[in-house]
């Protein structure tokens, strides 16, 4: 689109702008009107007077940067879930083939969270007179890309549905929430429905006697926990789950948390735009390591398997690296100071790694660990404050 045609665009937008203005005969619908004129242009509204602060990062541009983040994790997804399909019908699958399996598995979740959260999202702001938050554009496909495959449509549904509803519209909307509305949407999901969500099992294509889309065998984490004593890498390889597997992600798991590394690229985005907060994302990964070394040192000869397991396997096993780097650092629910941060990513590295460790029903505890410090980021915030407060008052 040329300079005319966007100024011939943005004069429309102005001749309409009445109609959707106090007073005007659409006012009740100017949320979609002004989503509309956002997504289009650079907001008009700016400030004129000091004190203020400009910034070409407005919140559409940062919402946008982390949905170039996810996009690793998304096709990285979509191509894992077509492979792990074509293969369990005993085929030799080719790149394109595998990607337009997957994405007949993946885009109606994908299309289903956006739609079903953006009428929530839209029914809201109608009813509160506010603007549509862009927000939603980040859970709506975090959501999905913690979810099976093979997750049904009206679960997904009900599962954004709750997530935006109960864990951030009844706080107030975004930056009110004190959970992450995706996790929230998935832990109601997975306590909900637990058999059609990987927990223990997942859907899984690696028998190819099976002429089926879909068949619940165990996760690398589940095979951890079943196992016995220190043994635990050679009974993983044994289920043909390596390091290098879960580093890359060609396994079965939820679509987007498979692959480590396309977690890794994402953090890079993150990090780069200073979107996502590398104090977190290094602070959970020490707290994994930490955790991972406690579990080795009290295990015993009768311990589960998962207790033995080295820190390397914790971080690209599971949802662990996609928690670290999507989850955690979502800037309303984490802590916001930077000593904060530090010690809001640490425990939830440990904490994730107790779960896993000491429930053996239970391998996976990235969500309740992100969720649990959710809770607690702001008291950790208090506490940091308040050193600082001490500091000061004793210098002076």
């Amino acid at each position: 689109m040329d300079f005319e045609e966007t100024r011939d665009l943005w004069k429309k937008f102005e001749s309409l702008r009445p109609l959707f203005k106090k007073g005007g005969k659409l006012e009740k619908l100017y949320p979609l009107f002004e989503a509309q004129e956002s997504f289009l242009f650079v907001p008009p509204v700016t400030a004129k007077r000091a004190p203020h602060v400009r910034d070409a990062m407005d919140i559409k541009r940062l919402m946008s940067t982390v949905i170039v983040a996810l996009l690793p994790c998304l096709l990285w997804g979509m191509y894992n879930v077509g492979y792990q399909k074509l293969a369990a019908l005993g085929q030799t699958p080719g790149v394109f083939d595998c990607f337009l399996h997957g994405a007949w598995h993946m885009l109606p979740i994908v299309i289903t969270s956006y739609a079903v959260g953006g009428v929530w999202e839209v029914l809201f702001a109608v009813v509160r007179k506010h603007e549509i938050n862009e927000g939603f554009l980040v859970t709506g496909m975090l959501f999905p890309l913690t979810c099976p495959p093979t997750l049904p449509l009206w679960m997904v549904a009900a599962g954004i549905s709750f997530g935006v509803v109960i864990g951030k519209e009844v706080f107030g909307g975004t930056g009110m929430n004190i959970l992450n509305p995706a996790l929230t949407a998935r832990a109601f999901v997975f306590f909900a429905y637990p058999a059609f969500m990987s927990g223990d099992a997942v859907w899984t294509a690696v028998d190819s006697t099976l002429a089926v889309d879909a068949w619940s065998g165990a996760t690398p984490l589940s095979v951890a926990a079943a196992s016995q004593g220190s043994g635990v890498v050679q009974t993983l390889n044994a289920a043909g789950y390596t390091w290098l597997d879960g580093l890359l992600g060609t396994m079965p798991g939820s679509m987007g948390e498979v692959s480590a590394l396309a977690c890794l690229i994402g953090a890079a985005v993150l990090v780069a735009s200073g979107v996502g907060s590398f104090r977190v994302m290094i602070a959970m990964a020490a707290g994994g390591i930490v955790g991972s070394f406690l579990m080795n040192a009290v295990a015993g000869d009768a311990s589960p398997g998962i207790m033995w397991m080295p820190w390397q396997y914790h971080l690209v096993y599971g949802g662990f690296a996609f928690g670290l780097v999507y989850m955690a650092t979502d800037p309303v629910s984490s802590a916001a100071t930077a000593t904060g941060k530090l010690i809001y990513g640490f425990l939830i590295g440990v904490l994730a790694i107790l779960i896993r460790a000491v429930n053996p029903a239970y391998p996976e505890g990235v969500m309740l660990a992100i969720l649990f410090m959710n809770v607690f980021a702001p008291l950790v915030d208090h506490f940091v404050v308040q050193a600082n407060v001490r500091r000061r008052l004793a210098r002076v």
